[in-house]
């Protein structure tokens, strides 16, 4: 066959979108690569074993600043180098969103790079009155989803947040203490994570400020959440929850 020197467009084929000068692509957000799961490790959280912090980023919604109407929470929970490890998302209704504010009941599935659902947190509706301490907060935090892995408590205490992250079988394994006022300006707000007897603060779960237009018209939040790296994935999954639940008592309602 005689070749006549013209080339054919190859199906489907599109052709590159000239840039101006100078143009910088907008960056792309990498993933945390999955290391090897250990003995023991739920399916999922091998990549809690190789980090002992975490950056929870509450994602924007555009109708919530429009017209106020709040919708389901959503999560960015990346490693300290900003690579994406996994993705939290709020399962609700609008009637319970609006009815109950951020007393609401709640369930949040955590999904990793892959989509895989890697965590279920469940939380009841409870009361939020320190004037009744047999029925404050709790969250339920499970891995694989239908299976406990433990728990946060709300302890009673007539001033200071107080809770106790507590393991499968619902004993104590840690306790967080936060400060007697929450609400500061231009600072971070600092809950520390202590041993159980109180005594030695192990890490903690900050509250970010993040500047004055956002923390005045819009309830997405930042937290930072650091722990010990050789502390039992099972226990850093926990620590998620608890900041979740933190979020949604002390900081969702502007």
């Amino acid at each position: 066959m005689e070749y006549s020197g013209y080339a054919h467009p190859l199906p489907n084929y599109v052709h590159p979108v000239p840039q101006p000068p100078g143009y910088i692509p907008p960056p792309t957000i990498e993933s945390m690569p999955a290391p090897q799961r250990p003995a023991g490790c739920p399916p999922g959280l091998e990549y809690l074993t190789q980090i002992d912090q975490l950056l929870i980023h509450q994602q924007l919604e555009l109708i919530e600043i429009l017209v106020g109407w709040e919708t389901n929470n959503k999560y960015q929970i990346k490693n300290s180098l900003g690579q994406k490890v996994f993705f939290a998302a709020e399962e609700n209704d609008c009637c319970t969103r609006y009815w109950c504010g951020p007393l609401r009941p709640f369930t949040i599935k955590v999904l990793d790079n892959y989509g895989q659902e890697v965590l279920t947190l469940n939380r009841p509706l409870k009361c939020a009155s320190c004037c009744y301490p047999c029925c404050l907060q709790e969250l339920e935090v499970q891995a694989p989803p239908g299976n406990p892995i433990g728990y946060v408590i709300q302890d009673w205490h007539p001033l200071k947040p107080k809770f106790t992250i507590q393991n499968e079988r619902k004993e104590p394994v840690l306790k967080i203490e936060g400060p007697a006022c929450h609400c500061k300006c231009c600072s971070d707000v600092v809950f520390e994570v202590k041993s159980v007897d109180e005594t030695h603060v192990v890490g903690k779960i900050c509250k970010q400020w993040t500047g004055f237009l956002r923390e005045a018209y819009t309830d997405a939040d930042n937290f930072g959440i650091q722990f010990p790296m050789d502390l039992d994935v099972k226990i850093k999954a926990v620590m998620i929850g608890a900041c979740f639940l933190i979020d949604f008592i002390y900081f969702e309602e502007k």
